[in-house]
C-alpha cells in the first residue's frame, strides 16, 4: 500500500453535493456486477442515494466493463448523477487485473490529487499477450510503479488468489479492500450486511472479504495463505525402470552445477515424451556438447534446455497422450468448480492436416506419400475437418488413450525421422561456429526456441527458424555477430505474421 500524503486532496466542488464517485473495471467471470450491486446496496441501506451503470467491454479479454456507481447523501436532496465516469474526476478505482489498473491510469481515471487504486496484482492474460511468439506478458512490476506516481493512494494485493483460497471469487476480495480503504464513510459491518442480503455463497464471500480486509489493512502485497511446497516426486514403476532411471539421474549428478540444472528437466521432459532408451540418448549428446565447451558452460547449460524441447517435439500421439491423462482431467474439473458428485462433459476439438497423418506412417513409406501430390490431395479430402471427441465418453476417450500410447511406434514415423534431420543439423550448424565465435554459437542453440507447438503453429516457426539461421549465415564473420543473432531471433518472436524479422533481415541486407 503507498499513500502520497504531500498532495492535498482536491477540494469538493460545492455543486456535486458531496458525489462520491467510483469506477470497477472487471471482466468475465470476475463477479464486477456483483461486486457494483454490493456496493449500490451497501449506500442505500446507511442513508445514500445510489446509481450504478455499465458499459460491456467487446468480449472477455478484449475490453474490460466499466462499471460505474455514484452515491451522496439523500437528506442533501435529489442528487443528478452521471452515467460514465470522467478523467481526473474519480474519487476510488478498483481494477480487478493489474493490467485493468495501467488501463485506467491510461485513460486519466486515477489522479495523484484524488483518486484511492485498489487493484489485484494477478494476471489475466489478454489475446494481444497470448498470440505473441516469444513472451508477449507485459510488465507488471511497471504498471506498480505508475500506480504509486499516479494514485492518491494504492492498495494492491493478489485479491484472486485469496479468494480462490476460500472458495469463492474475487469481488468478494475487492470489496473487503474497499472496507479496509476507509474512503466510503461505512462501518466494516454494513458490508458484511450487503453480503448477507444476497443470500447465496454468503459465507465462502465473508470469508474473502474478511482475507481481502486483513491484506489491505496490512499493506500486503498480497499472495494467497503460503501453502506446503510439494516435495520432488518420487518416480514409481517396475524395478527395472527404477534401476534404469537412477543411472540417468546419476549421470546428471557429474554434470556441471550450471548445465545439471537444466538438464535434470530435460531428462524428465524426454523421458516422460518417449522412454529412459530416449533420456539416454539425450544425455548422450549433450556429453558430446560439454566435452566441446569450457566454464561457464553457457553453451551445453542452454542445448540442455534446447535439446529437451527439440527432442520432445509435439506430434499427433503426444497431443492424444496430454489430452488423456489423469491429471488434465484433474485440473479441468478443479478450474469448472466440478464437484464429485457432478457430471463433467469435455469436448476435445481436432483438426489434424494431412502432413501430421502422413508423419504417423513408416518413414519410407510416409516419405513416397508425402511427395506424391494426388495421395496427400485424397488425405486431405478425407480428413482435413474439424472432429469433436467427447473424452468423458469410453468411445471418445479411448481413440485418444489408443493413439497416444503408440510411443513404441513414433521413433520409426516420418515425423521422427524428420525432426531427428532437423535437429541434428540445428546442432552441427551452432557447433561449426564454436571455434570461430563461441557465443554465436550460444545464440544459434537459443534459436531453437523459434520451433514450437504443434500443427501450423509448427511450420511456421520452421519457417522463421530457417529464415534466422540463413540470415545469420550473412553476418557470421562480423564481430558483432552474436548481437545480430539474438536481434533476428527476438524479432521472429515479436509477430506471427514475421514481418519484424524481414524487416531486421532486410537491415542486414542493406550494409552487405
Amino acid at each position: 500500500m503507498t499513500v502520497h500524503p504531500g498532495i492535498a486532496p482536491r477540494p469538493v466542488d460545492p455543486a456535486t453535493q458531496g458525489i462520491i464517485k467510483l469506477a470497477l473495471l472487471a471482466v468475465g467471470g470476475q463477479g464486477g456486477g456483483v461486486l457494483t450491486g454490493w456496493i449500490e446496496d451497501l449506500a442505500r441501506a446507511n442513508g445514500y442515494a445510489a446509481q450504478a451503470t455499465s458499459v460491456a467491454g467487446v468480449a472477455q479479454r478484449t475490453g474490460a466493463t466499466v462499471y460505474y456507481v455514484e452515491m451522496a447523501p439523500a437528506a442533501n436532496g435529489t442528487p443528478v448523477f452521471s452515467l460514465m465516469p470522467s478523467a481526473g474526476d474519480v474519487d476510488i478505482m478498483i481494477t480487478a487485473e493489474l493490467m485493468e489498473a495501467g488501463r485506467s491510469i491510461i485513460r486519466g481515471f486515477v489522479t495523484p490529487d484524488r483518486t484511492t487504486l485498489i487493484t489485484s496484482t494477478h494476471r489475466s492474460l489478454a489475446v494481444s499477450e497470448k498470440t505473441v511468439p516469444g513472451d508477449g506478458i507485459a510488465n507488471g512490476a511497471e504498471v506498480l510503479a505508475a500506480a504509486d506516481i499516479a494514485a492518491r493512494r494504492v492498495i494492491a494485493a493478489d485479491f484472486d488468489a485469496l479468494a480462490i483460497a476460500q472458495g469463492s471469487v474475487i469481488s468478494a476480495s475487492l470489496f473487503g479492500a474497499l472496507a479496509a480503504a476507509e474512503v466510503l464513510p461505512f462501518p466494516r459491518e454494513a458490508f458484511e450486511a450487503a453480503i448477507s442480503k444476497g443470500g447465496k455463497g454468503v459465507q465462502p464471500s465473508l470469508k474473502a472479504f474478511a482475507a481481502g480486509y486483513d491484506a489491505a489493512r496490512s499493506g500486503a502485497e498480497g499472495n494467497a495463505p503460503a501453502k506446503d511446497l510439494p516435495r520432488g516426486e518420487i518416480p514409481k514403476g517396475p524395478a527395472r525402470l527404477l534401476a534404469e532411471w537412477t543411472v540417468l539421474t546419476d549421470r546428471i549428478d557429474r554434470l556441471p552445477p550450471e548445465v545439471a540444472a537444466f538438464a535434470r528437466p530435460g531428462l524428465k521432459k524426454v523421458v516422460d515424451f518417449q522412454d529412459t532408451a530416449y533420456g539416454r540418448a539425450y544425455l548422450d549428446r549433450l556429453d558430446t556438447i560439454l566435452t566441446q565447451d569450457r566454464a561457464p558452460f553457457d553453451l551445453t547449460r542452454e542445448a540442455a534446455k534446447h535439446l529437451a524441447n527439440a527432442m520432445a517435439y509435439d506430434d499427433i500421439i503426444r497431443v492424444a497422450n496430454e489430452k488423456t491423462r489423469a491429471a488434465r482431467m484433474t485440473r479441468i474439473a478443479g478450474e469448472m468448480g466440478a464437484k464429485d458428485q457432478n457430471l463433467l462433459h469435455v469436448t476435445e476439438f481436432l483438426h489434424p492436416r494431412a502432413e501430421e497423418l502422413v508423419s504417423l506412417l513408416p518413414a519410407r513409406m510416409g516419405a513416397r506419400w508425402a511427395a506424391n501430390p494426388r495421395r496427400m490431395a485424397l488425405f486431405d479430402r478425407l480428413f482435413n475437418k474439424g472432429r469433436r471427441l467427447r473424452t468423458d465418453s469410453l468411445r471418445g476417450f479411448l481413440m485418444l488413450h489408443v493413439l497416444g500410447g503408440l510411443k513404441g511406434w513414433r521413433l520409426k514415423s516420418l515425423r521422427h525421422t524428420i525432426e531427428a534431420a532437423h535437429r541434428e543439423a540445428w546442432l552441427a550448424a551452432a557447433l561449426a561456429y564454436l571455434p570461430q565465435n563461441y557465443d554465436l554459437a550460444v545464440e544459434v542453440i537459443c534459436c531453437r526456441r523459434l520451433v514450437k507447438g504443434y500443427s501450423d503453429t509448427h511450420a511456421r516457426g520452421l519457417s522463421k527458424f530457417d529464415k534466422v539461421l540463413a540470415a545469420i549465415a550473412l553476418v557470421k564473420d562480423r564481430e558483432d555477430a552474436a548481437l545480430w543473432a539474438a536481434r533476428l531471433r527476438e524479432a521472429a518472436l515479436k509477430d506471427e505474421a514475421g514481418k519484424a524479422l524481414d524487416g531486421a533481415i532486410a537491415t542486414i541486407r542493406s550494409f552487405l
